[in-house]
């Protein structure tokens, strides 16, 4: 704690704060004082627990909410609450002084910036990937590495922003301004000092006097960037994430001596008070897979976390993606709310803000292609460009209008006032000189300078450290930037860790179960190895195998951990950022959180794994066991962590981990005994956890064991009556003379195990389980957040123009151009119009079942579209606007419809699903493809199979054409920042749709979700001259603004339930529309009004809007409805007598033949591959690193007996290849599964199976060529036989049939799976299952009765193993190592060879001294096909295995095909099928309905706050 005197030596200046301080540290000094005699503020921390625990007070502090909610910093100095009670005045002086006597600093830090200049690398175009480039990549790469030790000077560089000037005072927000690219996020980044990405950043930063190096080194925690996406962890509940955040940053000295959990409950119900979240305290914060709270509430959980760490400055970057105008408002509402009650500054970049939003700043700042050419005050920004020329539309938001400024002059879209066409700037220089010479440029520059000398630095400095040593808990170092200590950051991760698993329960039953499964499996695979009794040799490989499959899969089960690492590294690296802990607190947490599930699954493994097989019975041994095996299944488990934290990417991470369980598994010693391991690459197994952990298990199980021999030598016909004296028994270890084998002795001699080591081992795996904690938990303070970038297009070689991406947009296509390139030139409009169909709807009803009831969504509507008129379709969220769009395009498979549609008021004929076009909301399109190839490839499949290719292709440039598009058609679509950016996008989905030439009707949902003004502007521009050439366009659209609104004819208008509120004409300058609601509500829309807005408001559909009238009856008592209802009842009297050419080609459900459809299919599913190189060159990386270790594991196999055992483990090991190429092929067949089935299934472009079979050629070509290189690297080093008859058996059955099983195999998993984990799962667990059965781990004979004559002839594993072994060991004659031989005396006064004769006439191998009387030597095998015989392999069925094969890739499409069409097309589901429960269901409650009135002024709100107590 502080004292008085260090408190008044920091500044005598800053009167309140010392004041503030003296009062907190006279209060401490007389803490048993009571509690009357204090001071009113020293009371107030009792004060706001009594105001949050009853719901008068939270309604109180809700109403302020709602009062801060829309003023300016500039209207709060002038806020006065006259006559509010005391307690809530000192609430609201409290907050504004930034609880001072909490001992936490004052929160009112802004930032001044001067000159500011980012330089980053030239990106903005490069060539698209593909295997050609990472070839010629690869061959540059000495010239690459030879260049790294020279310096630098041939990488491009970029200003991605310039001269950027201005000043953010506390309490202060400052609006940013401009497109995507003009460098607004860089902008927010340099100023949050996250600038990693940047090569470097040049100009003068001032936070309240301190530079940006201090400010960053020593008080990070002040500046926060929020990215645009929410990071959360989706599994928890929103008061568990918020409580997180403020146990991480509750500050040491605490008003009154509030505990720390009265200091979290008290702020937490206060800010969730304050921005509506209370009701969601017990839900899950959810994501975009996982049920939650809505968009809005989760942007307003992130707002809290935010407002949680007591930061000064925030930059939100791109803070309303994914909301619709009303939420997006309400967010910024609350940003707006934050700052006034905290006084803190808020820089934010919106790319589409309505006039409300923009409202709620105090200064604006607009950047131009990186050039900055404004900064003031937000309510001058308009009048500035107007004074340069520009004229703003009286309907044209103020947001709108700037962003309207900064469009290259070619494509504007603003009029320039009558004498300034040559004043008026026409380029991003233009535009920043003419600002630098501006009036306000020295405004900005005079401000800067007074912001200077207000905060001198050194007053700062000690404010802040003062503050810091307030802050920080007991414990923690004077210079952290972390509030809490180091063990406390551990200790609230891993509260969190529990509450994450206690979340995610279905992960821990599925991870649960699959240990209860697989033992059982196992268990009874392994039933009564021996009889309890006595044990045999015969079952000495036996226990071997199940040992070995046990620490195998316990190990491989840790494989996991990789896609969990990244799944939660956004959150982690947020935190970070936001310091509130160390990511190695979170990195150590793991394992104390992980491990109470991890123990009982494998406690459930061994218990059934254990005793079923009979091993050894006793208690020791089994809890032994145990240890064991969850020891090392901890130690992987950190091996794979480590491996996650190494990489960047999944791709990598997953690849290096295949290679690591290879390695691992070779080396375990089971599949290759030390004895038998070369020397080059023997010492990897005293690195290898693995065998440590088999060793301790071999050893363990077999100590003191007496097996009873299986096999004697010599036995049989004419050695009935030999003593047992002149026997030895064939297994590893035996004695001459002796009927037992001891257990020690045989692990001795075939693994080099010894039981002395059990205990030394498990001590080496702690020790190597604790290195790797340490080293992940080292390594893991350095992850750097994912990479990211400006807009990036990606040209394919030979196309790459010579222009910047600035240029890459053309104009769009005028009106009479567009008419002229659909129509031809010339034609007649209203003829063309008059021969067009009509499309009407009547009576429209649509009903769902819903959780054993049903939901209406769709009630009684009406309406049509007439050829040249654009139609848009409005309403709140969830009125039903996609879900008529869907209804009307007949892309509804549940649920019942009633009602009328009709083309020219007859029923839809079969061709209107090929006559009409759908623009989906999500611009979903093959990455790898670029413009052209995409609309070559949709106008190949969807025009008319009669039109002749060249002429598909003329209509396609002819698109490009209108749409702006020519100087990108050769761009690869890319993903988002890689790639087209969001209105290239856009423009791409609405082409792909034109391409088929829709003559009915053309659909589009939300077309300007997600762009900013300018973009949706220009979107919604096309779409009119469309419409003007005759086009019939039905369009939802979420709260346009005025400018867009009024591009529209019609407009239907819906409310929730699907209800009508209007349908009619809206008018020139919307005045049809604004008659009727002027006169239905008594309100008058402005001349500044948006009238979408304004409508909207009226019916209470908007954010600030609230109706108590119901607005449906309204319209249906109307005279509008009742002539809307007799146009369309004159429609359909006259209509029928048009005179309709229905076209019988139209009438077919697919427009090309099949055989068309697998040409396009198999042209774009090979060209999808060439462009993947990544996926490719982890294919290759995958096989050849492994193929070439198991090689050269194995290289120069002997002709010993052990010899053939390693040839048969390892083809055990090659299988294992193909299991991480299986789980490779799912993540990549998935993108083409999912864009089928969101868009090209829909619109009928071609037949599912076409889409299944021409991935299944394409990845059975590129796998052939990776199992040709594993061939090469396995196979010669091991120097097998060369003979064709041999090699090329082997070659043509593992490098050409092998491959078309598993691909057919793996993308049949995959196909009929919800989804890539799901299909990653079901694999593992097969594919484990056929390894278990196909006999390599537990020979035929030994399996019980059920698995051996079902599974192990069922497997094809079984065959596979047969066919690929035969040729390794086929003729090859074999020579016994020392340790081989069977050694025995024979009677007195024979020979070896006379003793041996009998024996050797009826069983296979070879006497070395056949004159000696004493210790023979025996070879039990003469060739190796002998020592595998036992396994069921045999040369002479190779071709019988082959034609096996070939029965099991048949079934593997058949059964591709009919699981994909019923669980993907039919939509039938097993669990569906067998949902008992269902049936007796009760209707659910749901968790809470969203609030989307938290900032909506209320009746009652200012008396509320007026009325005291």
């Amino acid at each position: 704690m502080s004292t008085k005197e260090d408190v008044e030596s920091t500044s005598n200046d800053n009167r309140s704060y010392a004041s503030s301080v003296q009062s907190f540290a006279a209060k401490h000094e007389n803490a048993n004082e009571d509690a009357e005699q204090l001071d009113s503020s020293s009371q107030l921390s009792r004060h706001l627990s009594r105001l949050l625990s009853n719901e008068a007070g939270v309604e109180r502090i809700a109403s302020m909410g709602r009062e801060l909610a829309s003023k300016t910093k500039e209207q709060m100095e002038k806020f006065e609450v006259d006559g509010l009670d005391f307690d809530l005045r000192q609430l609201l002086n409290y907050l504004r002084t930034h609880q001072l006597e909490q001992g936490i600093e004052p929160g009112d830090s802004g930032v001044a910036f001067k000159s500011i200049t980012a330089v980053g690398v030239d990106a903005s175009a490069a060539y698209g990937p593909s295997v050609e480039e990472m070839l010629r990549g690869a061959a540059k790469l000495p010239f690459h590495l030879f260049s790294l030790f020279k310096k630098k000077t041939n990488v491009p560089l970029r200003n991605v922003i310039q001269n950027c000037t201005g000043v953010v005072e506390s309490g202060e927000m400052l609006f940013v301004v401009g497109r995507p690219g003009a460098g607004c996020s860089t902008l927010l980044k340099c100023l949050s000092g996250e600038t990693s990405e940047l090569v470097e950043v040049n100009g003068d930063f001032s936070y309240d006097g301190l530079d940006q190096n201090e400010m960053m080194s020593k008080y990070k925690g002040y500046v926060i960037y929020c990215p645009e996406l929410d990071f959360h962890f989706p599994k928890i509940t929103v008061k568990e994430t918020i409580d997180f955040a403020l146990k991480c940053k509750t500050p040491r000295v605490r008003i009154d001596n509030m505990t720390r959990k009265e200091y979290v409950d008290n702020i937490r119900d206060m800010w969730c008070t304050v921005f509506g979240l209370r009701h969601t305290y017990s839900t899950k914060v959810g994501n975009d897979f996982v049920r939650g709270v809505s968009g809005g509430e989760r942007k307003r959980v992130s707002l809290v976390e935010a407002q949680a760490t007591h930061a000064s400055i925030f930059s939100w970057d791109n803070a309303t993606r994914g909301l619709d105008a009303s939420t997006a408002l309400e967010f910024a509402q609350a940003i707006r709310t934050a700052t006034n009650m905290m006084n803190n500054s808020a820089i934010v970049a919106i790319y589409q803000a309505g006039e409300n939003i923009y409202k709620l700043f105090d200064k604006a700042t607009v950047l131009y292609n990186g050039r900055q050419i404004f900064f003031g005050p937000a309510n001058k920004a308009v009048a500035y460009f107007q004074r340069m020329g520009w004229i703003k539309p009286d309907r044209m938001t103020s947001a709108e209008f700037l962003t309207s400024v900064t469009v290259d002059f070619e494509n504007r879209t603003l009029d320039i006032a009558p004498g300034f066409e040559d004043k008026i700037p026409k380029s991003g220089t233009e535009f920043e000189e003419y600002w630098l010479n501006s009036g306000e440029y020295q405004e900005v520059l005079k401000s800067y300078d007074d912001y200077h000398a207000r905060h001198p630095a050194e007053e700062t400095r000690d404010r802040l450290e003062v503050a810091r040593k307030q802050r920080h808990q007991v414990g923690q170092r004077e210079k952290s930037q972390f509030v809490v200590n180091y063990w406390t950051q551990v200790w609230y991760c891993m509260i969190r860790g529990f509450q994450r698993v206690k979340g995610d329960q279905t992960y821990t039953k599925v991870y649960l179960s699959s240990f209860l499964i697989k033992g059982l499996i196992i268990g009874s695979m392994f039933h009564r190895i021996d009889p309890k009794s006595y044990s045999t040799t015969e079952g000495a490989y036996s226990r071997g195998g199940l040992l070995f499959y046990v620490l195998l899969f316990a190990a491989v089960t840790s494989l996991a951990e990789i896609a969990n690492s990244f799944s939660t590294r956004p959150v982690i690296v947020k935190q970070k950022s936001y310091s509130m802990y160390h990511i190695s607190a979170e990195s150590l947490q793991a394992i104390f959180t992980e491990m109470p599930t991890k123990l009982v699954a494998v406690i459930i493994l061994s218990l059934v794994s254990y005793w079923i097989p009979y091993l050894k019975f006793t208690a020791g041994a089994f809890f032994q066991y145990l240890l064991y095996l969850f020891t090392v299944q901890q130690c992987t488990s950190f091996i794979f962590k480590l491996t996650a934290t190494m990489t960047k990417d999944g791709e990598t991470a997953h690849a290096v981990g295949g290679l690591f369980v290879l390695m691992l598994c070779t080396f375990a010693g089971f599949v290759l005994p030390i004895p038998e391991m070369h020397h080059w690459i023997r010492w990897f197994h005293y690195l290898n956890p693995l065998t440590y952990g088999f060793e301790s298990l071999m050893s363990t199980e077999f100590h003191g064991r007496q097996m009873r021999c299986s096999n004697l030598v010599p036995s049989g016909h004419g050695y009935e009556d030999v003593s047992i004296a002149n026997q030895v028994c064939n297994a590893a270890g035996a004695i001459k003379g002796q009927f037992y084998v001891s257990g020690d002795a045989y692990i001795k001699q075939q693994y080099h195990f010894s039981y002395n080591h059990a205990w030394r081992n498990w001590g080496v795996n702690v020790v190597w389980t604790f290195g790797y904690i340490i080293f992940n938990v080292v390594l893991s303070e350095y992850l750097k957040p994912l990479e990211g970038g400006g807009d990036l297009l990606l040209y394919k070689r030979g196309h790459m123009p010579q222009f910047g991406t600035e240029s890459a947009e053309a104009k769009t296509a005028s009106r009479e151009e567009m008419m002229e390139a659909l129509n031809g030139p010339g034609v007649d409009l209203k003829k063309v119009i008059a021969q067009k169909d009509v499309f009407t709807w009547n009576h429209l009803n649509y009903t769902i079942p819903y959780d054993g009831a049903t939901r209406q969504l769709l009630s009684d509507v009406f309406g049509y579209v007439k050829p040249g008129k654009m139609t848009a379709l409005m309403g709140e969220s969830g009125a039903g606007k996609t879900t008529l769009l869907n209804v009307l395009a007949q892309r509804i498979n549940m649920g019942v419809i009633t009602g009328d549609m009709l083309v020219n008021a007859q029923s839809l004929p079969a061709s209107f699903n090929r006559s009409c076009g759908y623009v989906a909301q999500a611009d979903n399109h093959m990455a790898e493809l670029s413009v052209r190839e995409s609309l070559r490839f949709a106008a190949e499949l969807r025009q008319a199979a009669s039109t002749p290719i060249e002429e598909k292709y003329e209509y396609v440039e002819k698109i490009i054409n209108l749409l702006g598009m020519q100087n990108y058609a050769e761009a690869l679509v890319g993903k988002t920042g890689r790639g087209l950016n969001v209105e290239q996008r856009k423009k791409l989905s609405i082409g792909v749709e034109l391409v088929a030439k829709p003559s009915l009707l053309l659909f589009l949902d939300e077309p300007t979700s997600g762009l900013d003004s300018q973009s949706a502007w220009s979107i919604v521009q096309f779409m009119r001259a469309l419409a003007d050439s005759g086009q019939s366009i039905l369009c939802t659209i979420h709260q346009p603004s005025a400018t867009l609104f009024e591009q529209f004819d019609r407009l239907l208008l819906l409310k929730k339930g699907g209800k009508m509120v209007y349908f009619g004409d809206i008018g020139d300058n919307s005045r049809t529309l604004l008659n009727y609601f002027e006169r239905q509500s008594n309100i008058k829309c402005e001349k500044t009004e948006n009238p979408a807005e304004y409508m909207l408001n009226c019916i209470g559909a908007g954010a600030t809007a609230n109706s108590s009238t119901d607005w449906h009856d309204l319209w249906l008592n109307s005279p509008e409805c009742a002539a809307a209802r007799n146009e369309i009842e004159e429609l359909h009297r006259a209509l029928p007598n048009k005179i309709v050419s229905d076209d019988p080609e139209m009438s077919t459900k697919f427009a090309a033949s099949y055989g068309s459809q697998m040409k396009a299919l198999l042209r774009r599913t090979s060209l999808q591959f060439w462009r993947s190189p990544i996926y490719i060159r982890g294919k290759f990386f995958e096989c050849v690193s492994c193929a070439l270790f198991v090689g050269l594991s194995y290289v120069g196999v002997n002709h010993s007996i052990g010899g053939a055992q390693e040839a048969f483990s390892s083809v055990f090991m090659l299988l294992l290849i193909s299991l991480a190429m299986i789980n490779q092929l799912h993540v990549f067949a998935y993108a083409s599964r999912e864009l089928y089935e969101v868009r090209e299934a829909a619109s009928n472009t071609f037949h599912w199976s076409a889409l299944l079979l021409s991935h299944f050629t394409v990845e059975t070509m590129w796998s052939s060529i990776c199992q040709f290189m594993c061939f090469v690297c396995y196979y010669w080093p091991a120097q097998y036989n060369g003979r064709a008859s041999h090699a090329g058996f082997f070659f043509f059955f593992y490098v050409l049939v092998f491959p078309i099983y598993f691909c057919s195999y793996g993308l049949w998993i995959l196909y009929m799976s919800p989804d890539v984990p799901s299909a990653s799962m079901i694999n593992s667990n097969i594919f484990a299952a056929m390894l278990l059965f196909c006999g390599i781990l537990q020979p035929k004979e030994k399996m019980p009765a059920f698995w051996r004559r079902l599974m192990y002839n069922v497997s094809p594993f079984t065959y596979v193993v047969q066919a690929l072994v035969g040729p390794l060991v086929h003729g090859k004659p074999v020579i016994c190592a020392s340790d081989e031989f069977n050694v025995m005396d024979p009677p007195e006064g024979q020979t070896c060879g006379e003793f041996l004769s009998t024996f050797m006439d009826n069983n296979p191998g070879y006497l070395v001294n056949h004159d000696d009387t004493q210790n023979c030597r025996y070879c039990p095998y003469s060739f190796q096909d002998e020592v595998v015989a036992r396994f069921n392999v045999r040369w002479g069925q190779r071709w019988r295995n082959f034609g096996f094969m070939w029965a099991y890739i048949i079934f593997n499409l058949v059964a591709m095909c009919v699981c994909y069409y019923i669980a993907r097309v039919k939509v039938w589901s097993l669990k569906s099928v067998l949902d008992i429960k269902g049936l007796f269901k009760k209707p659910r409650k749901e968790r809470h309905e969203k609030d989307t009135t938290i900032f909506q002024e209320k009746p009652g709100d200012s008396e509320r706050i007026k009325n005291s107590t």
